[in-house]
């Protein structure tokens, strides 16, 4: 009996192996999300940490619109 399910089994795997790869690569894509937001929030916070100057922090805001 198990011989006639083994086909099957391994079918079963092989869907369940590509649903989730399908289901890691969606979940990497939404995270990336708008890469200008993305850039925003890391100049902000490079500013609230006071890694750049009030000059630079507004230099830089202007070149990503």
């Amino acid at each position: 009996m198990l011989g006639r399910l083994s086909p099957t089994l391994i079918v079963i795997g092989l869907v369940l192996i590509a649903v989730g790869t399908v289901a890691l690569v969606r979940r990497g894509r939404a995270s990336t999300g708008d890469p200008t937001s993305t850039a925003r929030e890391l100049l902000d916070a490079r500013y609230v940490r006071g890694e750049i100057d009030d000059i630079e922090y507004r230099h830089r805001r202007d070149e990503l619109r």
